[in-house]
């Protein structure tokens, strides 16, 4: 790798380091050719919709590899999170609780307060990201129905303490685990813990379905509810038997769904060599971290997660990122607003919490999503990392320049959060 002064970084007026941009969450398209065969069949069979033979194929898939009996296929992971909550409503009133992450995409909280129910707010690891099993304790009250874990970049949260909680207190256990498909609790997949796990194949994901999620669950009749429910709350028999909405996955999806399935075992271990890149090429630079995944669960490594603590690098992680993406270097800031944070949410303010939410605070100034995937190469990530490190060389220039830049232009690059 070459040493970089500033004068060779874009931001002072030197090239790009790439011309093309490198990304987060390029899409995982597999071989093309398979996904038209599938696309053909369907055209074929004029079977587009309504749970034809693809989507079947592929919730079987799903439900395997999740080790688990059911899968329930949906448009999107969002309509399977409300799904799980609508299953909570019949025996609820106004104001019933369900516990939270602060550290999360808005999904997991939006998909309470839409059917009606409160997201009550709880810190983080501060190291992994992860819901805080002390913090859930502290936060059950009288109202709370059910805990909403959400397995972030793949890592599984403490499951056994999450479900021992919820039996003790009598409450529902729901697992957010959109980026997660194809990792595991120690040898078991994730799919099968709480009463229903929530995966997402929107284009970014490990595996997509250009939009899509599914619900995933070993509870025969919390299934047929959900299958219900995502076809208009209509029954085998072609009944209206309950309140449903239009939640199903088309068969266009379900062949992207499949054709990304097949790649799944390539991808992983292309994104697993890039996660082992970075680590080396990372090494040593001050104040940026590597978020490294427990090694005795298995990790998709779908997601290259850093920490960047402003005193210890030399410049805040938004002033990294502007000098990134003028490098063409997509980073993201996972998630740089935390749930209390958003309007929506004003009622669990810091403030109003006892202790408050610092982990999760300090982290979402701090995290940053490096490019990986199918579009990125060892030889990027060297020169992904020498940027990175002349950055923090440079920090303060770095820092003089961005302001500058933002005092001329009324902003520097938007700091939001990739979504879903």
């Amino acid at each position: 790798m070459t040493k970089r002064g500033t004068e060779d970084l874009a931001l002072f007026g030197g090239p790009p380091a790439f011309l093309r941009n490198r990304r987060v969450g390029r899409p995982n398209q597999g071989d093309r050719e398979r996904f038209w065969e599938r696309m053909n069949r369907a055209l074929d069979n004029e079977w587009l919709s309504n749970m034809g033979p693809l989507h079947d194929e592929f919730e079987e898939r799903v439900a395997q590899l999740a080790g688990v009996r059911h899968c329930v296929s949906l448009c999107n992971a969002t309509v399977g999170l409300q799904l799980l909550v609508a299953d909570l409503v019949p025996g609820a009133e106004p104001g019933d609780e369900v516990i939270v992450p602060a550290l999360t995409f808005p999904a997991t909280a939006h998909a309470v307060r839409w059917l009606g129910l409160r997201p009550v707010v709880c810190d983080v690891d501060p190291v992994t990201g992860l819901i805080d099993p002390d913090q859930v304790e502290a936060r059950i009250g009288p109202r709370v129905r059910a805990i909403l874990g959400v397995h972030l970049w793949g890592q599984p949260c403490d499951v056994r303490r999450l479900e021992k909680i919820a039996e003790s207190h009598g409450l529902r256990l729901y697992f957010d685990a959109a980026p997660a498909l194809g990792c595991t609790h120690e040898s078991t997949p994730i799919g099968g813990f709480g009463d229903a796990e929530v995966f997402s194949f929107h284009a970014t994901k490990v595996v997509n379905s250009f939009e899509g999620g599914a619900i995933v669950t070993d509870d025969d009749a919390l299934a047929e509810r959900a299958r219900k429910a995502r076809n208009f709350g209509i029954g085998a028999g072609g009944r209206v038997e309950q309140l449903g909405t239009n939640g199903k996955l088309n068969e266009a999806c379900a062949a992207m769904g499949l054709t990304s399935l097949d790649a799944l075992a390539d991808t992983v271990a292309h994104n697993r060599a890039n996660y082992e890149a970075y680590l080396s090429a990372l090494d040593g630079i001050p104040g940026v971290r590597a978020v490294r995944y427990d090694p005795r669960h298995r990790n998709n490594h779908h997601y290259m997660m850093v920490t960047v603590d402003e005193r210890a690098a030399g410049l805040h992680r938004d002033a990294l990122l502007d000098l990134l993406r003028a490098e063409n270097i997509l980073a993201q800031p996972y998630f740089s607003q935390a749930i209390h944070r958003m309007w929506q949410y004003g009622e669990e303010s810091a403030a109003s919490v006892p202790g408050g939410f610092p982990h999760a605070e300090t982290l979402c100034e701090q995290l940053l999503a490096l490019p990986t995937g199918p579009g990125v190469g060892t030889a990027d990530i060297e020169v992904i990392s020498e940027v990175i490190r002349a950055a923090v060389a440079h920090g303060p220039e770095v820092t003089a320049r961005r302001a500058g830049l933002a005092g001329t232009t009324g902003a520097a690059h938007p700091a939001g959060a990739a979504g879903e």
